[in-house]
C-alpha cells in the first residue's frame, strides 16, 4: 500500500459529503497483542537504535532509526494490518503536528504547562516530547506495539528530555516534574489501562454529582485515522479519555488514504454525526509532492 499518513487542526467538525463510512470492507484481523504498561527500563538493546536531528522550523529534535526487520523480522513493510501498525516509521502528519503545536504556542492559542497529554499511535513520540519539553505535568504515550515503545520511543524520550532518567520505576519523572508512562495496546482496551481514564469514578464529587474533570486535557494524534475499520474505536476511546469541560484534540493526517478508504473526511463525518465534539482547521499542507495533508 502507499506510504502515507494525515496532517493537523484544533477539533472543529466540517459537513461531509461522502456517503457511509463503511463503504470499503477490511479483512478480519488477528487477535490484538495484550495491553501493557512498558516500563523505561523494558528498552532493547539489543536493537540497534541510531539517532539523527530533524529540523522543525526554529526547532530542532532527535528521532531515532531503528530496523523493522530486526524488530519484527519485516523487510519494506510499512504496516500489517494486526500485527504491526507502522509505528517504527516517522510519518509525515507527525511532523505537521509539532509544527502546528509549535505555531499554536507561539501565537497564544495552545499551552502545554500542567496539562495532562496522552498521544495516541505514538511511534517516534515526537509531538508528546515536545509537549513534555513545554511543560506538560503528564504525557502518556501509547502505541499499538510494545516493541515499538521500547525500541524507538523510549530511546527518543530520553535522546530528546536530557533530564529523563528512566529507573525501574512505574512512574517516572524527569526533573522538571513531568510523570512520562508507556501503554501499550489496541484502541478498544487500552482505556482499560490509562490510568487518568481508570480514574474516573474516584474522581467523582458525590456532593455535587459531577465528575471532577481529571482526564487528558490534551489529546494528540498524527496519522492515526487511515484503517476505515478503526474510526470508530478511536473516536470512543477519545471521548472516553478527554476531560468534557475543556479538552482539546490535535489530529495530523492525510485528508483520503488512498487504497485503504480512511482519512481525515472519514474521520470527521463521524465525529460530527455523533455531534459531541467540534472541529475546526489549524493547518493544510498542499506541498504538490503527496496527498493533502490537514492538523485538525
Amino acid at each position: 500500500m502507499e506510504s502515507e499518513k494525515p496532517s493537523f487542526e484544533p477539533f472543529r467538525l466540517f459537513s461531509s459529503s461522502g456517503s457511509g463510512f463503511l463503504e470499503q470492507s477490511e479483512p478480519p484481523l488477528p487477535p490484538p497483542p495484550p495491553c501493557v504498561e512498558v516500563l523505561p527500563s523494558e528498552i532493547l538493546p539489543s536493537v540497534k537504535y541510531a539517532v539523527e536531528p530533524v529540523q522543525l522550523g526554529g526547532l530542532t529534535l532527535l528521532k531515532g532509526r531503528v530496523s523493522t526487520q530486526e524488530v519484527f523480522t519485516l523487510s519494506n513493510s510499512d504496516l500489517v494490518p494486526g500485527k504491526y501498525e507502522g509505528g517504527l516509521k516517522l510519518w509525515e502528519g507527525s511532523l505537521d503536528l509539532v509544527k502546528a503545536l509549535s505555531s499554536e504556542v507561539q501565537n497564544g492559542h495552545l499551552s502545554f504547562t500542567g496539562k495532562r497529554v496522552l498521544e495516541l499511535g505514538c511511534g517516534h513520540g515526537l509531538p508528546g516530547i515536545f509537549a513534555c519539553l513545554k511543560g506538560a505535568a503528564a504525557i502518556h504515550f501509547q502505541d499499538f506495539n510494545a516493541e515499538v515503545l521500547q525500541c524507538l520511543t523510549i530511546p527518543n524520550v530520553n535522546s530528546n528530555v536530557p533530564s529523563f532518567q528512566p529507573p525501574a520505576l512505574q512512574v517516572t519523572k524527569c526533573d522538571a516534574g513531568t510523570e512520562i508512562r508507556f501503554f501499550a495496546g489496541n484502541w478498544r482496551e487500552i482505556h482499560k489501562l490509562l490510568p487518568y481514564v481508570q480514574n474516573i469514578e474516584k474522581d467523582f464529587n458525590v456532593s455535587t454529582g459531577k465528575s471532577l474533570d481529571a482526564q487528558y486535557d490534551i489529546i494528540l494524534m498524527a496519522e492515526t485515522v487511515y484503517s476505515i475499520s478503526a474510526l470508530p474505536h478511536l473516536y470512543e476511546l477519545i471521548k472516553k479519555c478527554i476531560t468534557p469541560s475543556h479538552g482539546v484534540v490535535y489530529m495530523a493526517a492525510k485528508k483520503h488514504y488512498f487504497g485503504v478508504g480512511g482519512g481525515t473526511r472519514r474521520f470527521l463525518s463521524i465525529v460530527e454525526k455523533d455531534g459531541v465534539l467540534a472541529s475546526s482547521m489549524v493547518a493544510e499542507v498542499a506541498d504538490g509532492s503527496s496527498n493533502v495533508r490537514e492538523v485538525l
